[in-house]
């Protein structure tokens, strides 16, 4: 079947996952995968496609493969359930598709929002990652976190970016960093990455750095001091945590 897919993987996403779909009903086929959410997140789906499945949670690239198989379009734009397609990207898309394609892929530019607060600097934007690829070509790595397409062909690159409403607050942050941290130790242990005091002393204040200087977060202002602060202790928990891995085994 020509046309496009867009996949989506939920688990208690009520809060975001109607505006997601909102913005994509204009698709061909919408494919969710649901980690057995307790909350009126399926309901919501169901308003939008048929095409719901249950699986228990894999890791992020596992479960957006899940997700690839079940489609039935040549094309598949992926996306998380705190994203939306603007207008101009839906547009942009649907020409893309309709000429003959060089590409078999695209990496579409992310407007992350902090606080309901468009990100500019710091690293935040514009964020590209390849997120529409022909389901031939393209599959996620499969990683418990920071998954990314492998795709066997030529990318492009498309103009207009798509939003992502990323933390509500610092108490969300925290949250997920905490989740976010000890999945991506457990990455890092299982690929044997070693670490020593040096990654924690050295790495979270480079982090820090990094965003708030050399990607000039500081002209974010507040939140741009306040992020580059918050992962660099993302980095401290992530290596502190891995180091507790090896202390463990």
């Amino acid at each position: 079947m020509k046309g496009l897919t867009v996949t989506v993987i939920t688990y208690n996403e009520e809060e975001n996952i109607r505006a997601c779909l909102e913005s994509v009903k204009w698709a061909d086929e919408i494919v969710i995968i649901d980690s057995y959410s307790n909350d009126n997140t399926v309901k919501i789906c169901k308003e939008y496609t048929e095409k719901i499945f249950f699986n228990e949670w894999l890791g992020f690239g596992l479960q957006k493969n899940l997700c690839i198989d079940k489609a039935s379009c040549d094309w598949i734009l992926n996306l998380d359930a705190d994203e939306r397609i603007t207008s101009e990207l839906r547009k942009e898309i649907v020409n893309v598709l309709a000429q003959e394609n060089v590409y078999d892929g695209y990496y579409i530019a992310r407007k992350n929002f902090f606080d309901k607060k468009w990100i500019r600097y710091g690293g935040w934007y514009p964020d590209y990652n390849l997120r529409l690829f022909k389901k031939n070509k393209g599959r996620f790595k499969e990683r418990q976190v920071h998954e990314k397409i492998d795709l066997n062909g030529k990318a492009g690159y498309l103009k207009n970016p798509l939003e992502h409403h990323t933390y509500k607050n610092i108490t969300d942050f925290l949250k997920r960093m905490n989740k976010y941290s000890t999945l991506s130790a457990e990455e890092l242990y299982k690929n044997k990455k070693k670490v020593s005091y040096l990654d924690i002393m050295f790495r979270p204040p480079f982090t820090f750095l990094k965003m708030y200087i050399l990607k000039r977060g500081f002209l974010d202002g507040y939140l741009g001091f306040l992020l580059a602060f918050l992962y660099s202790f993302y980095t401290f928990a992530k290596y502190i945590k891995l180091k507790e891995l090896y202390e463990n085994a």
